[in-house]
This record gives structure tokens, C-alpha cells and sequence, in this order.
């Protein structure tokens, strides 16, 4: 069985990915639309392929000779045309499976009721009815779950960090609404057994375990955590407030806050009995989800976040772009005694939990401003503490690019009056730390040029303290396994 799976860098993909490396007996082939984001591990053990189901010409080479494709695309972070681009994708690929002979598309989507539902959700509802809609040409498992708990989750950060944070929480009338959340681990078990499941004919598939409040899960989640929490209920927050409320307090951005926000007022319940009468697998509770969810990130063993398909996958014009830039911050300095493997190991541990050294409250401002302005703020952090790989998130950075022991690339995705990035390079026993800047008509010239005094405390103290960690760490520093 040869399976194709799209979304290989999402939150839920990467760990299918790795369920179905682990357990699928067949060949398994990736679809991408920059081939520069998939990892070296994921290239030896994968054929890999670009694609993009917004291009239908790119689909026919990736679905070719496929029995089995997941589904597991959707356009959130394009905006307010996310629902036109959602449609457009889902019947550019049900076509092209179609053509190609692909026996079986399988498909994650969410529980609701498309008359109640929020346009998110709407959307998604919408995706599993166009890929469903040839059911004699190709056959489609829809699965349906709601709130899914694992590491890294939008959901699962969201309740975490306000739990973490607050010791009252003072909540809308949305903490009563009904849910049925998942583990994670749930979630990649029924995908993946879904490939080789006998079965005939469209499904629909609703996972979930037992029903909870919202604010029962936050309860729940402090108790886990050792916590006491008490929730205050406040019914004048708007959808708008609570949005900025989530955005601020949360690592997730305005935009997404605001679409969890609008689905939050009409429950997520399963509606049919579909996955207990085809897997034999029950799933966890709700607080053994989380607490595999909390051990995980202890033991910095995280493998996907919510944020890695925020914002556009790395692609060559984000590593070119820096030749374009107008305003250039270079500060070198000499790599002494310390080996390129100690000085990469030093900048690529940066952010995070780890902070930004001396001036982590300037750095903290920038983000608060950010976060203001409606953008993704600083508190994204990053995966893990020791490992990045390109795609991943680090702060209101995005990893462009990354060479061991030599280079790494970051581009901004704060909201900026232009394009900036940040790189690190060892090089002829130097380290070069460069900032780019390409400015957007006047105001990001003002802007560069108002920044220039932060610029030399925060790039200088940056430099130094890159190269006196370096010195206290050791050589070289594997990437964590795919």
C-alpha cells in the first residue's frame, strides 16, 4: 500500500508521520510545498514530493500510483479568503485523487453542527462534504473531533498557559459549552488505522471521550498540574474581548483566538457510534491526556505545535530576500578558543524559556506591542529547548534556514512596517551576526531608524552573550530524531 500524506508539516501531520513510519508496512510519500522544510531523517526514510492542492497541476505527480491519501490541509492562516481557499483545495484534490485512482481519502476534520457552526468550522465541515461527493469514484473516512489535548495543541497551550497563569480566572459564558476532547495520541491511532481499516463506503467518523465543560477542562487541567484555580464567570465579554483577553495572555495570535472564540458557543459532541463499532481502541481520559501532554513537555519532547503551519512554509525567497535588504546590523566576533559547534549550539538555543539574555524585557515589550497590534507576540517560544529544525516557530521568528554548525536564519513575523530578518553565521573563525531589514515605503525607514538605539544594546549584548554560552557548551549538537 502506497500512502500519501499532505500536511506532513502540521501539528497533526508530523506525528502521523511518524505513527505511520513506525507502524505502516508500505511506502509512504509526503507532500510539501517546499521540499527545504522537510528534515534529512524525514528525506532518507520518505520519497517526498512539492505539491500544493491550490495548484492542480502539482497534484498529479504526488497522488500517482497512491492507494491511500490523507488529507490534512486547511488555510486558516491565509486570512479572510480562508474559506473560498479551503473549497478551492478540497476539489482541486478530490479531482486529481480521482483521476489517479486513489482508492481511499481520509480526512480530519471538526464535530458540529454546520447551522450552529463558526465560520472555521463551517469551513471545515464544508471540506469533508467536497472530498465525500464522489463517493462511487473514491471512497472518504471523514473523521470528526473537537478539542484534541496533546503537547503543543492550540487548545491544549491556550487552557495551559491561563491555568499556569491566573490564579482567577475570570471567564466568559463560554466555559459552560459542552466538548468532547481527544488525546492526541487518540487522534494519530484512528488516522492511522484508518489506512488499512475493511471497511466500505463513505463514513463518517466522530472521535472523542467523555463530555466536559470548558471550564470543567481547565479545572481539570489545574488539577493535574497541582494548582487551584477558581473560574469567575463573566457574561459581559464580548467575542471580540475575549479574543484579545486569549491573544494576550496565550501564545496564540488575535486571528486564531478569534476563530476558537467564534466556535466556542455551540457544543462539539459526537453523533454517532462509527469509531467504537470499527476500532477495538478506547479512548483516554481527559486528564491522562493531559498529563502525557505536561510529561512531554518536562521530559522537551515535543514533536509539532500548533504554530508550525502559522504563516507561509520557508521557500527560497525567504533565505534570498536578505540580499534585497536597505538597512544591515552586522556585529562580529571572534570565535577565540570556542569550536563552530560550540557557537551553534550557543545561537540556536536562543528564545523560548531561554530568554533573549539582558534584554529579554525589551524583547518581552516587543512582543507585548506586537501582541497589541494583533500579531503572533513573543510567547510563542519554540518546540524544544535544544533542537530546531527549519519550519519551526522561535518567538515571532520563523527558521528559514539551517545549516549545522554553521548557519541559521530566522524571519521575523512580527508585524513590521517591512521585511526583517535576523541571521547567525560561523565563518572563517568569526561569528557574524547580521540583522536585514527591507523597509515598506517611508514608515519602515522611520521605523528602522527609531529602532537604532535599541538595535545597539540589544544586537551588541545578543553577540557577547552568544559567545560566552558558547564557551561553557560542548561542541556539537545533533538534531532530535524526526
Amino acid at each position: 500500500m502506497r500512502v500519501l500524506l499532505t500536511g506532513a508539516n502540521g501539528y497533526i501531520g508530523r506525528r502521523l508521520k511518524r505513527w505511520l513510519q513506525a507502524q505502516h508496512s508500505g511506502s509512504l510519500r509526503l507532500m510539501v510545498r517546499h521540499r527545504a522544510s522537510i528534515s534529512q531523517d524525514a528525506l532518507d526514510d520518505c520519497e517526498v514530493v512539492e505539491g500544493d492542492v491550490l495548484k492542480p497541476q502539482t497534484l498529479t505527480s504526488a497522488l500517482q500510483g497512491v492507494d491511500v491519501a490523507y488529507y490534512l490541509v486547511h488555510s486558516l492562516a491565509a486570512g479572510e479568503r480562508f474559506k473560498e481557499l479551503d473549497r478551492q483545495g478540497a476539489e482541486n484534490f478530490r479531482a486529481a485523487a480521482i483521476a489517479a485512482g486513489v482508492r481511499r481519502i481520509i480526512y480530519l476534520g471538526g464535530l458540529g453542527d454546520k447551522d450552529q457552526a463558526s465560520e472555521h468550522l463551517v469551513s471545515r465541515i464544508e471540506t469533508g462534504e467536497i472530498l465525500s461527493s464522489c463517493p462511487d469514484d473514491v471512497q472518504t473516512l471523514w473523521f470528526r473531533a473537537g478539542v484534541i489535548i496533546g503537547s503543543g495543541s492550540t487548545s491544549f497551550e491556550i487552557i495551559r498557559n491561563l491555568v499556569q497563569k491566573l490564579p482567577v480566572l475570570v471567564t466568559p459564558r463560554w466555559v459552560s459549552t459542552k466538548a468532547q476532547p481527544i488525546a492526541v495520541d487518540d487522534v494519530i491511532a484512528f488516522l492511522g488505522q484508518a489506512a488499512s481499516l475493511e471497511v466500505a463506503g463513505n463514513r463518517v467518523i466522530d472521535i472523542g471521550s467523555e463530555v466536559m465543560s470548558y471550564g470543567e477542562m481547565m479545572l481539570a487541567t489545574a488539577r493535574v498540574m497541582g494548582l487551584r484555580r477558581l473560574l469567575i464567570p463573566v457574561p459581559l465579554l464580548t467575542p471580540r474581548l475575549s479574543s484579545y483577553w486569549l491573544a494576550l495572555f496565550t501564545p496564540v495570535p488575535y486571528p486564531v483566538a478569534r476563530a476558537l472564540i467564534d466556535g466556542l458557543g455551540s457544543e462539539v459532541l459526537v453523533r454517532n457510534d462509527e469509531a467504537s463499532r470499527l476500532f477495538a481502541s478506547v479512548p483516554l481520559s481527559y486528564e491522562e491526556a493531559v498529563r502525557r501532554a505536561i510529561a512531554e513537555i518536562e521530559r522537551d519532547q515535543v514533536v509539532s505545535r500548533w504554530s508550525d503551519a502559522w504563516g507561509r512554509a520557508p521557500e527560497a525567497s525567504m533565505v534570498e530576500g536578505i540580499a534585497h535588504a536597505v538597512f544591515v546590523d552586522r556585529r562580529v566576533r571572534q570565535l577565540g578558543s570556542c569550536t563552530p559547534g560550540q557557537v551553534f549550539a550557543s545561537f540556536t538555543t536562543v528564545g523560548g524559556e531561554t530568554g533573549w539574555f539582558r534584554f529579554s524585557w525589551l524583547w518581552g515589550l516587543r512582543g507585548l506591542i506586537d501582541k497589541v497590534l494583533g500579531g503572533v507576540g513573543l510567547r510563542r517560544g519554540r518546540r524544544q529547548m535544544c533542537d530546531l529544525r527549519v519550519g519551526d516557530c522561535l518567538d515571532f521568528w520563523k527558521v528559514v534556514d539551517l545549516q549545522e554548525n554553521r548557519r541559521l536564519l530566522l524571519m521575523a513575523q512580527m508585524k513590521v512596517p517591512g521585511k526583517a530578518w535576523l541571521e547567525f553565521v560561523v565563518d572563517d573563525g568569526q561569528l557574524l551576526q547580521t540583522a536585514y531589514f527591507y523597509p515598506s515605503g517611508l514608515w519602515g525607514r522611520l521605523y528602522w531608524y527609531l529602532m537604532v538605539p535599541a538595535h545597539f544594546f540589544v544586537f551588541n549584548d545578543l553577540a557577547n552573550q552568544i559567545m560566552k554560552r558558547a564557551a561553557t557548551l560542548p561542541g556539537r549538537v545533533l538534531p532530535a530524531p524526526e
